[in-house]
């Protein structure tokens, strides 16, 4: 899958979690932007592993703080 339609895949995914209903670009960070405690971040995560049938390590996710970097991760992981 591109990158692209990846991208259009998490968005559709964090709409739920984005109770702020923050406008979303690569740069929009996870803790600072969208608000995610903790909780909501393992939520997430587990909704993206899910849909894309990957795993994203504890160390993955510390290097994960943006909108974009997520994007990237997750079209690596997929192969």
């Amino acid at each position: 899958m591109d990158r692209a339609a990846t991208a259009t895949k998490i968005a559709a995914l964090i709409e739920p979690f984005n109770k702020k209903g923050v406008a979303i670009s690569d740069g929009s960070t996870f803790a600072g932007d969208l608000e995610f405690d903790s909780l909501t971040v393992m939520d997430f995560v587990a909704a993206i592993e899910d849909e894309f049938d990957i795993i994203i390590t504890m160390n993955q996710q510390a290097e994960i703080e943006t909108y974009g970097q997520l994007i990237d991760a997750v079209v690596r992981l997929q192969g």
